[in-house]
C-alpha cells in the first residue's frame, strides 16, 4: 500500500509546481477562447448566410463574453495556492 506523505505547505517544491500548474490553466484557457472565437468567425462566415461581417461580430461576441467569464475571473486570484482570496 502506499503510505500518505504529508507535506508542509511551505514547501518551496509544492509552491513552485502550483505556480506553473496555474499558468498552464491559463495558458489552456488562453487558447480555448481563441479556438472558440477562430471557430464561430470561421463557421459564420463560409458556412452560413451571415458573412464575413456577420462572422466577425459573432466571433468578437463570443471573445468578449468568454474574457468576461473565463478569463476575467482567474486573473485575479493569486498564485500562491495558500494566499487568501480563493
Amino acid at each position: 500500500m502506499v503510505a500518505h506523505v504529508e507535506q508542509p505547505a511551505n514547501d518551496p517544491d509544492l509552491v513552485a509546481h502550483e505556480q506553473t500548474y496555474h499558468t498552464f490553466n491559463v495558458l489552456m484557457r488562453w487558447c480555448a477562447l481563441h479556438i472558440a472565437a477562430i471557430i464561430v468567425f470561421l463557421t459564420l462566415w463560409f458556412a452560413t448566410g451571415a458573412g464575413f461581417w456577420g462572422g466577425l461580430i459573432s466571433g468578437v461576441a463570443v471573445f468578449a463574453l468568454g474574457y468576461v467569464l473565463i478569463i476575467r475571473h482567474e486573473e485575479h486570484q493569486p498564485l500562491d495556492p495558500w494566499a487568501g482570496g480563493q
